[in-house]
């Protein structure tokens, strides 16, 4: 079987879950003999396509792509200028649909798997089908964090009408495209990704944090990734501030994304607290140690259409603290504990429980391995290989 995947989110994201999705399930792919891919992609400064060895033979096998080292190497001389990234990063996005363009006139693959909602290709795909992986429903459900000139629910509901075959993350997600979207529930596959730390192999000096770090021998709250709109950090930060002030200990550590921008440190500083709050960006070893340490992983945000994170905390040992909206219940079961992310009182009863209650907290990490093993890239990965054989099949 012949898939072909587009630049889309490899052009458009420097790291992710969306990325690393598709970097893991062609990881899986690489390992079966019967499964042959291309990525219609020239350039790309995607972080989680960089660090994916498994992937190594496939770009040195190909010779219609640049090698691994060349893919990369010719934008690290650039990517610290500013001045330079607008300009950089839009060459990039058109020399990568310019390449899945002529991947898709070609015609030789048996299935396509575009990476995000662009509909560009949908003129060059002929008689190939497609499938479309939905990973939320986030600007039907809070358009108001969204422009009105955004074309994404556009592109996506164009998409989904169109694909042979859909797979939504999580039944919440499904549940969301059925509700919005006029579409045959029967056309829609709910397959949940992998554990992001499942190959990590454990060793004691995975426990420790770096003396250097701002959290070395601290009690530290756990935020992980994007901190805008409808992750609803604001509302995270100004429940505890109090808390953050009582306790001369106590801090928060945000992993991933942006440095704080000037309206952040602003707000921070405004609540008494930046000494407090502090933001590091870590790579897979030195995250999984940040999970190992905290006192609890806290994650508010209004909507997820999966939340990987969750499975991070989870296979690290880390009592989560979860919105109890879209897919987060589902996802963490009865290995966590929940509150309404619109309800400042119910997260600080919860995160006084948590830190109240050793036993508790023992319970959930317990809990959190158990249901952490529940998810694999393996199954993933063959789940989705049986989307493309029907796709291909009734197409």
């Amino acid at each position: 079987m012949r898939i072909l995947y587009d630049h889309q989110i490899f052009t458009q994201q420097h790291y992710g879950g969306v990325s690393r999705y598709f970097c893991e399930l062609m990881s899986q792919f690489s390992k079966d003999p019967t499964m042959d891919f291309s990525i219609a992609l020239r350039c790309s400064q995607n972080k989680n396509l960089q660090k994916c060895y498994e992937l190594d033979e496939y770009w040195s096998n190909r010779n219609n792509f640049f090698s691994r080292t060349q893919l990369f190497s010719f934008i690290q001389k650039v990517t610290h200028r500013d001045i330079l990234t607008f300009l950089l990063n839009n060459k990039i996005l058109c020399i990568g649909q310019q390449e899945s363009v002529r991947e898709l006139k070609k015609q030789n693959f048996d299935i396509f798997h575009p990476t995000y909602y662009d509909p560009y290709f949908l003129k060059h795909l002929g008689k190939k089908p497609f499938v479309l992986t939905v990973y939320d429903m986030i600007h039907e459900v809070h358009p108001e964090y969204f422009s009105p000139e955004s074309p994404t629910a556009r592109w996506k509901k164009q998409l989904i009408e169109k694909a042979g075959s859909i797979i939504a993350i999580s039944e919440s997600t499904k549940k969301d495209i059925i509700k919005f979207i006029d579409v045959d529930p029967e056309k829609i596959q709910v397959i949940y990704l992998g554990s992001p730390f499942e190959s990590m192999i454990d060793s004691d000096e995975a426990i420790d944090i770096p003396s250097h770090s701002p959290m070395y021998g601290k009690s530290y709250i756990l935020f992980v990734g994007n901190r805008s709109s409808y992750k609803n950090f604001k509302f995270l930060i100004e429940t505890i501030a109090p808390l953050l002030v009582k306790d001369n200990e106590l801090q928060v550590c945000c992993a991933g994304g942006e440095p704080f921008t000037p309206p952040e440190i602003l707000f921070l500083k405004n609540l008494q607290i930046s000494h407090k709050v502090h933001h590091v960006q870590p790579n897979e070893r030195s995250m999984k140690k940040l999970y190992k340490n905290a006192l609890v992983f806290i994650f508010p945000s209004l909507y997820e259409g999966f939340g990987l994170p969750v499975l991070e905390a989870f296979s690290s040992g880390c009592p989560a603290l979860l919105s109890n909206t879209s897919s987060l219940p589902e996802i963490g079961g009865d290995a966590a504990l929940y509150f309404d992310p619109h309800d400042s009182a119910t997260l600080k009863d919860a995160f006084e429980h948590i830190i109240s209650d050793n036993s508790l907290r023992i319970k959930l990490i317990l809990k959190g391995y158990e249901r952490s093993i529940l998810f694999s890239w393996e199954k993933t990965a063959s789940a989705t290989k049986n989307v493309y054989e029907n796709a291909i099949n009734v197409k």
